[in-house]
């Protein structure tokens, strides 16, 4: 976090008596930050809390009754089927729960997953045709598709049927497009649009991802077909895709709320009582107890380790580690993946400095990070992209050059955003500049020709611009309560446990301590590979010290002096070292002690 930039914290009132006498069966600590996240209800709480079973109803998606007849009738008659993923986590995933699942039911699959430095990102006409030679009669996309209107019509025209599955955002009914019928599912040879962000969709939860909305296919293929399984229970076959379900959503940070947050936690229990090989000599190369795996595990460890297969050459080496069955493979491919993360981490930390010093080198203060070089690895891009926004906090896009031919060179962009800036709106705002392009609210992606790309920078900041508050972007510190240092113990870490999977809209807890005393500072770290991070001593009002570590906030340690009064927003963590285990602050932000 940079100290030039503009925080406020925003410190969360202390529940009223009468919700902490409700709710008596709660620790204090779990109840006040329900209800700082806005759970005032205690049945709505509890509902929270509780493990409860999955019970959606997958066929209430539009087109997937669609999607499961044509499957089914792929499969009766021995038809070709390709699933067509992207080459990221959620999308590997997908298809390695898609095949898993066709296997099972007798299907003759196979994978594509298009290469991100020669194709890019998405569903593409020249894969389709090839699909289509080689005797593919349906597709079946994963996480990709959505706003594939010109493949849509491809796919129509080579008489090839393709069921797309998809949960990025669409836009209104006018920007489908052509491929697609005016309630916004796909007409002719293209078959079914399932994604319940249709806007005809009337499947009320909309965050999943791309992989939970393999799942809920799979689902609704075995309601259909119950027994085509021979031999094995279809409770049985899905509860072996939920540890893929749990990868892919944690890794494209979609909230872990509602259904996202019941898969993930039965994912969680999949993988720590049943790894699957792959997983399990990833965890080992990982330095990952295995038993012990969290949704931060995912997230930070093993999840980015599956990424940089597609980062730094071909995603086909995750696909592969987690479909394997053979030892040999699962080992082989682990440690490879782990040898190219540390590579990722490097081509990362080179690509976002470079980008910091080329945005900011016209105007310090604009409200919109813009870097472009031809060097860029493109399978890092989103990372320094989310580095910059990290670091700065403004919306951030990074762009890379690739290309000589007769159309020209073409751009690859990747943006991510801050709170209150849809950066897929924005590029709405500039489609008539782009080639394909598509995401979330806070992330997204694009290609256009590269020599457009002056004109998108300035259109860009010109929304960003107009957006803004005055002032500039202000960074949210969202505390959930204040908290007394001394008050805090192991027994209050697990507590809190009750409130996991962590994650997107469910993060970890934010507490605050004020008036706290600096007893000695410290840069750590290697940089300039990873930025330094800070780690301190603290001294609380009974003089009782508390480690206290910032990652990659080692540039902050000028703002502190040794006996200086601070105010600290932190996450509590536990070190475990030689069988003790002890509490850390995990700094989020600090300030001068405020009255």
């Amino acid at each position: 976090m940079s100290h030039t930039e503009r925080t406020t914290w925003r410190i969360a009132p202390l529940a009223p008596k009468e919700f902490f006498s409700e709710t008596a069966g709660v620790p204090p600590i779990v109840a006040q930050v329900l209800w700082a996240r806005g759970l005032h209800d205690v049945e709505a709480m509890q509902h929270f809390l509780a493990d409860e079973p999955d019970t959606a109803d997958p066929t209430r998606m539009r087109d997937m009754p669609r999607a499961v007849d044509r499957i089914l009738r792929a499969i009766d008659a021995h038809e070709q089927i390709a699933v067509y993923g992207d080459y990221d986590c959620d999308g590997v995933t997908a298809c390695a729960l898609l095949n898993q699942a066709f296997t099972a039911l007798g299907a003759s699959a196979r994978i594509y997953i298009p290469n991100r430095f020669e194709e890019g990102y998405g569903l593409h006409a020249d894969a389709l045709d090839i699909l289509h030679a080689e005797g593919v009669s349906l597709v079946v996309t994963v996480d990709c598709g959505a706003r594939a209107q010109a493949e849509a019509a491809r796919a129509r025209e080579i008489g090839l049927d393709l069921v797309v599955t998809d949960h990025h955002e669409m836009g209104d009914h006018h920007e489908v497009g052509e491929g697609f019928s005016p309630d916004g599912a796909m007409a002719g040879s293209a078959c079914a649009l399932v994604n319940p962000r249709r806007p005809d969709c009337p499947y009320l939860y909309k965050s999943l991802a791309g992989v939970g909305i393999a799942y809920r296919l799979v689902q609704a293929l075995l309601r259909s077909a119950p027994g085509r399984l021979h031999g094995r229970s279809a409770e049985d076959l899905l509860d072996s895709l939920l540890d893929l379900v749990a990868i892919g959503t944690v890794a494209d940070v979609v909230p872990l709320d509602g259904e996202n947050r019941q898969l993930v936690r039965a994912g969680l229990r999949r993988i720590n009582s049943q790894p699957r090989l792959g997983l399990l000599h990833l965890a080992r190369a990982a330095a990952v107890q295995p038993g012990h795996i969290t949704a931060q595990t995912l997230g930070f460890t093993l999840a980015p380790r599956l990424n940089a297969a597609g980062r730094i050459d071909t995603a086909l080496d995750a696909y592969t580690l987690l479909s394997t069955t053979e030892e040999s493979v699962a080992q082989e491919l682990a440690e490879r993946l782990n040898s190219r993360n540390a590579e990722r981490q490097k081509i990362t930390a080179a690509v976002a400095h470079s980008a910091e010093e080329k945005a900011l080198a016209e105007d310090r203060n604009t409200p919109l990070l813009f870097a472009v070089d031809s060097s860029y690895n493109a399978g890092v891009i989103g990372l320094a992209a989310s580095r910059l926004v990290e670091r700065f906090y403004r919306p951030a896009v990074v762009v890379t050059i690739t290309g000589d031919g007769p159309a020209g060179q073409e751009a690859r962009g990747s943006c991510r955003s801050v709170e209150g800036f849809n950066i897929t709106a924005a590029l709405d705002e500039c489609k008539d500049l782009l080639g394909r392009y598509g995401g979330h609210t806070a992330a997204a992606g694009f290609t256009l020709p590269a020599n457009r790309l002056a004109q998108l920078r300035e259109r860009l900041i010109q929304v960003a611009q107009a957006q803004q508050p005055e002032g500039g972007w202000i960074r949210p510190v969202p505390v959930d309560s204040k908290v007394n240092l001394h008050t805090v113990s192991l027994a209050t870490y697990e507590q809190l446990a009750c409130l996991e999977p962590y994650g997107m809209g469910n993060p970890r807890p934010l507490f605050a301590a004020l008036g706290i005393s600096v007893h000695s500072v410290r840069r750590v770290g290697q940089p300039p590979e990873q930025p330094p991070h800070l780690s301190l001593r603290l001294r609380d009002a009974r003089s009782a010290l508390w480690e206290a570590i910032g990652w990659r906030m080692g540039e902050r340690a000028g703002e502190l002096n040794v006996g200086a009064k601070i105010d600290v927003a932190f996450q509590l963590d536990v070190n475990e070292w030689n069988g003790e285990r002890r509490l850390q602050l995990v700094l989020q932000d600090f300030r001068p002690a405020q009255r």
